[in-house]
């Protein structure tokens, strides 16, 4: 009998990867990434006001371009590829017109950022969030941020698309519907061109958009009107039902299979996030605590219902029944900013270096594009290797790593980055050693959070870019947390999380858990904490603890 394989879309922040795995043992047998060329030249975002948008071409074009090319690679016939699961990160939403395509795809709003994808980073909604989280307690009915930890982010559904329609009447008043990142992805490759009968991500809606079976699904027009009456007209365009992503949402479209070179009996399974597909990459199981580590970390828990009973977690994103594994409820918390903390300090020392170089007389232009390209790639690894020598009991530099706001515990985005008990001897590896343990304590703050609700943790497993690369990471991390930590053996977690949802929907595996034991890769590598650290980083834990109450209090008080 000949093998089947299934293919796992992985959209992440800066590229897309494709990765072609057989069902039968989970092998990868072929993977390419794609970079997004307009957000690589920073179209559409400006930093400085935290707006991160993107354009869907940039997704469209990698999606054709990814699968392409580990197609080519494999050499593995199109009837051979029997699924396809896409995952994304969220919440990043985006308007769409009546037939369910991106308003950026029509003249009048191509170069308009708020009819682009709002990236899970964009922080520009952070008023209507608060907002949100105010009427929420005191409307006088149900609090709907209650399964999301009590309260809202601006890094979420609603409060995106509140901030925008109030922004731009011209997108509010085009804008039919909006999807999650993953839904629409999923929404091109079958065709799908009314966005009512389309089949939603109960991830995303779950952990995102308010959505709940005990409410009959999105929030009510009664509460949802409260905001805007845009918002109470847009429920009556979304949808009810949500479904997992052991679900077939459609098979690919002829337009799609012709342009990827696939066939249309190919299955295309209902969108998920990257860190819950990445925790099912990783093997989760109850009391396992996965982190997806990469720019930011998603930090993904099961628990069965009868376990959690009527228990709300606080201050995290969410419990959503069946958004990893069908049948579990799905815990998510995580860090606004983690290799995305480090990567702000590299360019903070190097722009100033990069454009003098630029500058120069003395080198070419080619020469200059290798020198700056090479201190780009290589300056986090060198501060790595110089950090790593610094015994952990010269840590005196304290830093909170709220560079990009708080997601968990107790989101917060307002808040902002700091670092205390620089002296002339503070040179740029202790600083940036301080960074990596603020991200760290960060870890470890969502860690007690789990731990003082009652949801036990007896494993920690690592994946994503920082866990396979950075072993200054990973040490600080298991000496901060005070448990060994395995890294998951696959290089792309995430994407093979998604082709083992596409093998149950393509009805290869009975269920996701089977799918899980018969293709997941293992692990290769496990940090036990180091005595000695986990001593000293107790006590600095505790300065980074009262150093963040400080500055949290001091923020409010500037802002009242």
């Amino acid at each position: 009998m000949e093998d089947k394989y299934v293919i796992g879309l992985d959209y992440g922040t800066d590229s897309v990867r494709a990765v072609l795995v057989n069902t039968k043992n989970g092998d990868c047998v072929a993977s390419h990434v794609v970079l997004y060329p307009r957000w690589k030249a920073g179209k559409y975002c400006n930093p400085v006001e935290n707006q991160f948008r993107q354009h869907p071409l940039d997704h469209l074009e990698g999606l054709e371009e990814s699968v392409k090319g580990v197609m080519e690679k494999s050499k593995i016939p199109a009837s051979q590829v029997k699924a396809i699961c896409v995952d994304t990160t969220g919440s990043s939403p985006l308007p769409v017109d009546i037939k369910g395509q991106s308003l950026a795809m029509n003249p009048t709003f191509a170069e308009n950022p708020n009819a682009m994808m709002v990236l899970w980073k964009d922080h520009t909604a952070i008023k209507e969030a608060e907002e949100i989280n105010h009427i929420a307690r005191t409307w006088g009915g149900e609090d709907y941020t209650k399964y999301e930890g009590g309260i809202y982010s601006s890094e979420w559904f609603w409060s995106k698309i509140l901030h925008v329609v109030r922004e731009v009447q011209k997108v509010a008043d085009a804008a039919f519907s909006w999807m999650e990142h993953c839904d629409y992805i999923t929404a091109q490759l079958i065709g799908n061109e009314d966005p009512l009968t389309l089949k939603r991500s109960r991830c995303a809606a779950g952990h995102k958009a308010l959505w709940h079976e005990s409410w009959g699904g999105l929030p009510p027009k009664e509460f949802l009107g409260l905001f805007h009456p845009y918002l109470a007209s847009l429920r009556d365009r979304l949808y009810s039902e949500t479904f997992t992503s052991d679900n077939q949402a459609g098979n690919l479209s002829r337009n799609w299979a012709e342009r990827l070179g696939l066939t249309t009996d190919t299955v295309v399974a209902v969108g998920t996030f990257d860190a819950h597909a990445g925790a099912v990459g990783g093997e989760i199981s109850e009391n396992t605590l996965i982190k997806v580590m990469g720019t930011s970390t998603c930090d993904i828990m099961i628990t069965s219902k009868e376990n959690l009973g009527n228990n709300l977690i606080q201050g995290i994103c969410g419990q959503v029944d069946g958004s990893v594994i069908p049948g579990m409820i799905g815990l998510e918390a995580g860090q606004s900013g983690f290799g995305d903390v480090l990567a702000w300090f590299r360019d903070l020392i190097t722009k100033p270096s990069i454009d003098l170089i630029q500058k120069s007389i003395h080198l070419d232009e080619s020469q200059k594009a290798k020198l700056i390209e090479e201190v780009q790639e290589n300056l986090i690894t060198q501060l790595s290797e110089e950090a790593i020598k610094i015994p952990v009991n010269e840590s005196k530099i304290v830093a909170l790593d709220w560079i990009n706001g708080r997601r968990t515990p107790d989101a917060n985005q307002a808040l902002k980055g700091a670092i205390m008990g620089l002296n002339m001897g503070s040179d740029a590896a202790r600083v940036f050693k301080s960074l990596v343990e603020a991200i760290s304590f960060g870890s470890k703050k969502i860690v007690d959070r789990f731990e003082e609700e009652g949801v036990k943790i007896e494993t920690v497993i690592g994946m994503g870019g920082v866990a396979k690369k950075s072993k200054l990471v990973m040490q600080t991390l298991a000496d901060v947390l005070n448990m060994p930590i395995k890294v998951a053996a696959s290089e792309q977690a995430p994407a093979l999380g998604a082709a083992i949802y596409a093998s149950v929907a393509a009805g290869i595996h009975s269920d996701t858990q089977a799918a899980i034991k018969a293709m997941s890769n293992g692990f290769d590598e496990v940090y036990p904490p180091i005595p000695e650290n986990v001593n000293h980083y107790k006590k600095l834990y505790k300065e980074y603890g009262r150093f963040g109450e400080f500055v949290e209090r001091k923020l409010g008080q500037s802002n009242n």
